[in-house]
């Protein structure tokens, strides 16, 4: 076993929380420092059944990209959903720490993963949020095909590659895709971002009618892989990542990937 400091200070290592935006929430939000680890679990949410599978193959601890706890909490009512989930955490004595935006931001995390499942090229900073010493810090990347492709052929590549039931997409007029901007999970706010640094078509999730519409007005190309879709890639990475960080540590780990959390939605096609 390890402690749970030993994992959140791998943990930092990898997606240190300074990178995070001021209105997130990451680090160890259920449990103690001090307590024993064995086995741990990475998913995307702790949702109900998460929750339920840490349980059942007895996890020490949940590693999860979105924060179980985002917003203050003024009671802990055990009737409703977030509060049933915490007491059965607690109950179970399984710690949760979560890595959001700093995941996203790192080098190596979700938006690399991302474009390299693409197989962009020539990799760049997107939306800069630090720089000092010559460092760039950004949320998503913009990179290069290595041979330009219709927009319906990457369409077609992006949701093979991501392993998604479908994507949405939004064409501008006839422009081949050799410069692509990623975003994992809610990229929208980017749009005009992705434009001005000259992208072809811009990946991300959760792109509402009237975003798409401005991305297509100004030329851009836009495919929705979903929430999920953008993000899922880097969850078995994230526990390769874990293994080599706590190699030198004395004491027996095992890290899994869930096996029962999946897109919220489903796609109905008849």
């Amino acid at each position: 076993m390890l402690s749970c400091q030993t994992i959140m200070n791998a943990l930092e290592r990898l997606a240190p929380r300074r990178l995070a935006e001021d209105w997130d929430n990451p680090g160890l939000l259920v449990g103690s420092c001090a307590q024993k680890v064995s086995r741990i679990l990475v998913a995307l949410d702790v949702d109900d059944a998460v929750t339920q599978e840490a349980i059942d193959r007895r996890a020490d601890m949940i590693v999860a990209h979105h924060p179980a706890i985002f917003r203050g909490m003024k009671q802990l009512r055990t009737d409703l959903p977030l509060g049933r989930r915490l007491t059965a955490l607690l109950t179970h004595n399984i710690a949760v720490a979560a890595a959001h935006t700093n995941l996203d931001i790192t080098h190596g995390g979700v938006n690399d993963v991302l474009a390299e499942r693409l197989g962009l090229e020539k990799l760049s900073a997107f939306v800069i949020t630090h720089q000092e010493d010559g460092v760039t810090e950004s949320l998503g990347r913009v990179g290069s095909l290595p041979t330009p492709l219709s927009i319906e052929d990457f369409a077609h590549a992006v949701k093979e590659r991501l392993g998604v039931s479908h994507v949405r997409l939004a064409a501008a007029a006839a422009r081949p895709v050799r410069r692509v901007a990623v975003c994992g999970g809610a990229g929208a706010d980017f749009i005009d971002d992705a434009v001005r640094r000259g992208a072809d078509v811009y990946v991300t999730g959760d792109v509402k009618y009237h975003e798409a519409q401005r991305a297509v007005e100004q030329g851009m190309h836009i495919i929705d892989a979903g929430h999920f879709g953008t993000e899922a890639p880097v969850l078995p990475v994230l526990v390769e990542q874990l293994y080599a960080e706590l190699a030198a540590e004395r004491g027996e780990i095992e890290i899994f990937v869930t096996n029962t959390q999946r897109d919220v939605f489903d796609v109905i096609t008849s």
